[in-house]
């Protein structure tokens, strides 16, 4: 069992997706994303597979939830800054997402 002091090891933040592309180069289909967190972490990048719900342009502008402090990760010639929260549901992959718009950096707690 995780402890509560385990999750608030976790720094999950909100962000805007600010671009989305088709990551040509991954084993499964996924997008690479670019997430504005706001002044005080900046823009990261992510690789996601979330195709099967959602095209690109659909994303752009979209806010999510992240955990932005694991280490980067190498896939293929990308590095993922940031893992991009969602649920394996029915279907694929469904994203995490405040229910109403907050400032880009909002802390999940």
């Amino acid at each position: 069992m995780a402890t509560f002091d385990d999750f608030m090891k976790l720094d999950i933040r909100v962000g805007t997706i600010t671009e989305a592309k088709v990551f040509e180069k991954a084993r499964k289909p996924a997008y690479q994303l670019k997430v504005d967190f706001g002044a005080g972490i900046g823009e990261k990048k992510s690789s996601a597979q979330i195709t099967e719900h959602y095209k690109p342009e659909e994303l752009i502008g979209k806010q999510v939830l992240a955990v932005v402090n694991f280490p980067p990760r190498q896939i293929a010639d990308f590095m993922s800054q940031v893992l991009v929260l969602g649920t394996y549901s029915e279907g694929g992959v469904v994203l995490i997402a405040p229910d109403k718009a907050v400032q880009n950096g909002d802390k999940l707690g």
